[in-house]
């Protein structure tokens, strides 16, 4: 059988997340060895490259702050560097953002989440994009939202950054098809994890917000990281080497 990657490593960008970590470590199952991107939670992303490495597979961490474009380039050398090639990138980092009605935005608080999420994806394509032409080929497997779907009250702030990555998505594949460059995109939906235990301790996802939600989902529970994982681990894997330009939702049938 063909091995499901190729000799090298996944980046993962926001690694060190609630979704991220769990992403990570179902690469690290699936047999590739892992680069995890983090901006300021180094105890986070070292336990689960320490995870990842009692596994059996190597794991290394790199601070970067996906806003600057140098930190980027650096932090991508590094990862090359350490593992001789990167093969796919999991775009996983993000912002946690206020629920918020779309008047009501404050501006920096829109002007955050772009640039973490929109512009924060465009400076991983355009460092990373070379790479894989010069490898032969690579993957992008951006986590998008189930709210491309369905717009979810009051979470525009994710939301909406994401679609921009949407539409990057599209254009890489499209551009890139050629030098065997495959972009797709996973609509997360509520994952018990990340951003969602945040608003949990914080009472705006409270049992009220948890009972409507669940009442428009086909399957009435919340998804897991392993989830994620194992649908991006498909993704970037050989297993969809004719899968390009596509979303699979990962959200228990949200907007169906």
């Amino acid at each position: 059988m063909d091995r499901a990657f190729p000799e090298g490593a996944v980046a993962i960008f926001g690694g060190s997340g609630g979704i991220g970590k769990g992403v990570a470590v179902e690469f690290a199952k699936a047999g590739t060895n892992v680069a995890i991107f983090y901006r300021s939670k180094k105890e986070v992303a070292e336990a689960a490259a320490e995870e990842i490495r009692a596994i059996g597979r190597s794991a290394t961490i790199h601070q970067a702050d996906v806003r600057n474009y140098g930190e980027m380039e650096t932090g991508f050398a590094e990862a090359v560097k350490a593992h001789g090639r990167v093969h796919s990138i999991v775009w996983a980092a993000g912002p946690v953002v206020a629920q918020v009605n779309i008047a009501d935005w404050a501006l920096d608080q829109f002007r955050a989440s772009m640039e973490i999420e929109a512009f924060g994806f465009y400076h991983a394509a355009r460092i990373v994009i070379p790479h894989f032409r010069q490898q032969g080929g690579g993957s992008f497997v951006h986590l998008g939202s189930g709210g491309h779907d369905w717009w979810p009250h009051l979470d525009g702030l994710s939301v909406a950054p994401k679609a921009c990555n949407e539409s990057l998505i599209k254009g890489i594949a499209k551009e890139e098809g050629v030098h065997e460059i495959r972009a797709n995109s996973i609509l997360v939906g509520v994952i018990d994890a990340g951003q969602f235990k945040i608003g949990q301790k914080e009472g705006y996802f409270d049992e009220n917000w948890e009972r409507n939600v669940k009442a428009m989902l086909p399957i009435k529970r919340w998804g897991k990281p392993e989830d994620i994982g194992k649908a991006a681990v498909f993704l970037a894997s050989n297993d969809a080497n004719y899968v390009t330009g596509q979303t699979l939702s990962v959200a228990g049938g949200f907007g169906v």
